[in-house]
């Protein structure tokens, strides 16, 4: 077993991929739109982010939100997608296909799978919403996805701590399993060290107030959650470096 643990950061912008490239993480998540768990980014920010990064980089494809049953035309974007960053130089992709039962599609994760060779694959948190995830482990395993990304298949990853180290157990060296949800510098040392576990997955996000003097306040371009127009999260070097630090 490898005594490095890899840290991989899940960030939104090119810029917050700079910042955890410079906090020592070993590879990035680019998505977009992270308030609905992520979808895939424009390929402006996969271009740009390529040329910028020197560590692994990893892309999510995943069309919209809400749930991981797709139709038809949204499978022929995703694999449009999994082309574009395949093109790009992007080392990974991250997919997740369900069928209306909660278990993997395998016919359709198999297609995504071979389109995206020789990229490596994860499957993401689709994974916890399936019925049963050991069987969707040795599922995922037949097909052969290289890691799985996990809270346990529950809200965050010390939740769901003992699942994840049945996972890794079961999991020995046939699939790697990417642990995530909630994890910090004051709680990643001892997680690891609970599950076994040698990938974890974090945002590292620090708010960044804008620089915008004149300000509309009754004004809101986004949903009824509202967040404010004039702060955005942008992962924070430092909380990396302490994280890396830790897991030495």
């Amino acid at each position: 077993m490898e005594d490095k643990i890899v840290v991989e950061v899940c960030v939104d912008s090119v810029e917050s991929a700079i910042q955890a490239q410079r906090g020592g993480a070993d590879r990035i998540e680019l998505c977009d739109n992270l308030m609905e768990g992520g979808t895939t980014p424009s390929c402006g920010s996969v271009e740009v982010g390529r040329r910028w990064l020197q560590i692994a980089m990893h892309v999510i494809i995943r069309p919209r939100g809400g749930d991981f049953l797709y139709s038809d035309l949204e499978l022929e974007i995703m694999k449009r997608d999994i082309e574009v960053a395949k093109s790009l130089g992007v080392d990974g992709v991250v997919i997740g296909v369900l069928k209306e039962s909660g278990d993997i599609d395998v016919p359709r994760t198999k297609a995504l799978v071979a389109l995206a060779r020789p990229m490596s694959v994860t499957f993401h948190r689709a994974f916890d919403v399936t019925p049963d995830p050991l069987q969707a482990l040795e599922t995922l395993i037949s097909i052969g996805v290289d890691r799985v990304l996990t809270s346990g298949q529950e809200a965050t990853a010390c939740e769901g701590a003992e699942t994840v180290a049945k996972l890794v157990e079961i999991a020995s060296n046939r699939i790697r399993i990417l642990a995530c949800g909630g994890l910090t510098p004051r709680n990643v040392r001892r997680f690891v060290d609970s599950t076994h576990v040698r990938e974890v997955h974090l945002t590292g996000f620090a708010p960044v107030d804008s620089a915008m003097k004149f300000r509309n306040e009754r004004v809101f371009m986004g949903g009824t959650l509202r967040p404010s127009e004039f702060a955005r999260s942008v992962t924070n070097a430092g909380t990396i470096r302490e994280v890396r630090d830790r897991l030495r």
